[in-house]
């Protein structure tokens, strides 16, 4: 089986190809290293089942595959910020460049979305019926609507052309491998944590987030992609919903240290609340994520204490 995986060299990426690279599946890995990075793929340069794409995806291509898996964009707002208009054109052009692919070789195409796509929301947990509160000109709409028009396209596909696309809305994804300077508040706060250094809060703090294992995360992309279901389906662990202020008090306490809070106004539309409502991923694809937050975040301190 030969899968392509765009954006194969970013967090998540990186392990879904480490899992079918042991699958002894063939992957097709193409990155352009714009957020992406080698050393997450070192590992497997010299495995015959191994194959590295250096190309931008916004540039069409034409490659023989059975299953493209397209995660290429910047997920942290710390990267899709420095450039939102390429930010933009990785949603749409890339998206479009990688459906025409799926489309000549009549393969299926799993698009890992976000839960950006349902902004700063007004029900809560968020299902996939909801259609979002999401402000179309602000800072992080390259990302927020980039992803809804990305959906749209995919689903486009389907409807013009019968691509077999399954469109993934992921949430709040950590564990290890995650880069110590990815720019996200969970690796924020350890990174700031192990060298002693003061934590950032924006707003009140009481914001929520729930965030799901890579591991889980894996599991649950696999199966989707093994289905015969389009989506949109969310993939995140609703089960422990934590605050910023929770959040920064057991990561302190993990690492055994008191920190200085500082205290800034909130940022343009961060979302309040946050949480999947998994019931579709349940029904449809038998998934449940297994790790708990006080185990997978003992894991990621001990793998950012070792690469800090």
């Amino acid at each position: 089986m030969r899968n392509l995986v765009t954006g194969g060299a970013g967090f998540i990426g990186c392990h879904l190809i480490s899992e079918l690279i042991m699958k002894e599946e063939n992957v097709y890995c193409l990155d352009d290293f714009s957020s992406g990075k080698r050393f997450n793929l070192e590992k497997w340069a010299k495995n015959k089942n191994f194959h590295l794409i250096e190309h931008d995806i916004t540039r069409p291509i034409d490659i023989d595959v059975d299953k493209i898996w397209h995660l290429a964009c910047p997920a942290s707002p710390y990267f899709y910020l420095k450039d939102p208009i390429k930010t933009s054109k990785t949603n749409y052009l890339g998206t479009l460049n990688a459906l025409e692919i799926a489309r000549k070789n009549n393969s299926p195409i799993l698009f890992t979305s976000s839960s950006e796509v349902y902004g700063d929301p007004n029900i809560h947990p968020q299902n996939e019926t909801y259609y979002g509160k999401v402000n179309s000109i602000g800072l992080r709409s390259c990302y927020s609507e980039g992803k809804r028009i990305a959906e749209s396209l995919c689903f486009d596909y389907l409807r013009k052309h019968s691509v077999d696309v399954k469109i993934a809305r992921i949430f709040n994804v950590y564990g290890e491998g995650m880069l110590e300077k990815d720019g996200r508040v969970l690796t924020n706060f350890i990174c700031n944590a192990l060298n002693k250094k003061s934590l950032d809060i924006f707003g009140d703090g009481e914001q929520t987030r729930s965030f799901c294992h890579i591991k889980d995360l894996i599991k649950g992309l696999i199966k989707f992609m093994n289905s015969n279901f389009n989506g949109p389906i969310n993939l995140g662990n609703p089960y422990e919903e934590v605050s910023i202020n929770k959040l920064a008090e057991i990561i302190s306490k993990k690492i055994n240290v008191t920190l200085k809070i500082n205290r800034f106004p909130p940022l343009e539309d961060d979302p309040r609340k946050r949480k999947p409502s998994i019931k579709r991923a349940n029904k449809l694809l038998n998934w449940n994520p297994q790790i708990s937050l006080e185990d997978g975040l003992d894991d990621t301190i001990i793998y950012l204490k070792e690469i800090l």
